[in-house]
């Protein structure tokens, strides 16, 4: 929970949410990984395909989160989609940012952690792991078309751009009104 709520915040929540909307309509079901079906594939996720391992570094025997491999954000607007997930420890779950401070894609972000870890041999192998889950199987990431990605993006920058404004206007709306009527 945040400690302090900004537009921002509100902007990102909503936008979040038609992400994960999105890839509901793609998946032709409910992604809720807290209960039901949806669990039942983040789990089979981690425990058969990732075999229990950080995506990334491969540890193992420590609390794997999700990680958005195509990130669940504003940026890159990956979609909430059992193909665009991997399980990945804490330290790896904080995506690395490259030089103009954006975040890194994920294949920059492993390779990173490869060479940080001093690992770069499994680089190679841990790459085709991810990818063969994003590109193949019952979990294959949607293979959105051009004009499909831009109106998402398109649609989500419209979203976060309304949210912030309405927020904004409504705290305008406030103080004109506790001016009139309060004080």
């Amino acid at each position: 929970m945040a400690l302090y709520n900004t537009p921002y915040d509100a902007a990102n929540t909503a936008v979040r949410a038609f992400l994960t909307k999105i890839g509901e309509y793609y998946l032709e079901r409910s992604f809720n990984t807290s209960s039901g079906l949806a669990k039942k594939d983040w789990l089979k996720i981690r425990d058969e395909i990732f075999e229990g391992c950080c995506a990334y570094c491969g540890v193992s025997g420590v609390k794997l989160q999700m990680d958005h491999l195509i990130m669940f954000n504003r940026q890159e607007f990956g979609l909430h989609h059992p193909g665009n997930i991997a399980p990945a420890c804490s330290p790896c779950n904080k995506r690395t940012k490259n030089n103009n401070r954006k975040y890194n894609s994920w294949e920059n972000h492993l390779s990173i952690i490869c060479e940080r870890n001093k690992s770069k041999e499994q680089f190679f192998d841990r790459w085709k792991r991810i990818k063969q889950h994003i590109d193949e199987g019952d979990f294959a990431y949607p293979k959105l078309t051009e004009g499909e990605s831009k109106a998402i993006k398109i649609i989500a920058s419209n979203l976060y751009e309304r949210i912030k404004t309405e927020f904004e206007s409504s705290i305008e709306l406030y103080q004109e009104l506790d001016k009139e009527f309060i004080k």
